[in-house]
């Protein structure tokens, strides 16, 4: 009788931190891990305060700078 029920007090006191370290081992490493690609991708992707342009679109020559152009329309009525 002694023997069961201090192999139930062993079992409760193992359990818990036994849990702990397998979901450490299975997820635990798995996140710290997505942490370290998310930080790495992150700091590779441009220096804080920096500038860049992308595109630079192409200016017509045929076109005033005074605005679009110009249509000629007439009021139905």
């Amino acid at each position: 009788m002694f023997k069961y029920i201090f192999l139930i007090l062993i079992l409760l006191i193992f359990v818990a931190p036994l849990r702990r370290f397998l979901f450490w081992l299975v997820v635990g490493r798995q996140i710290v891990n997505e942490k370290k690609k998310y930080e790495s991708y992150t700091n590779s992707l441009k220096p804080e305060g920096e500038i860049k342009v992308d595109h630079i679109p192409n200016k017509n020559k045929g076109t005033s700078s005074s605005g679009g152009q110009y249509i000629d329309f007439e009021e139905v009525k």
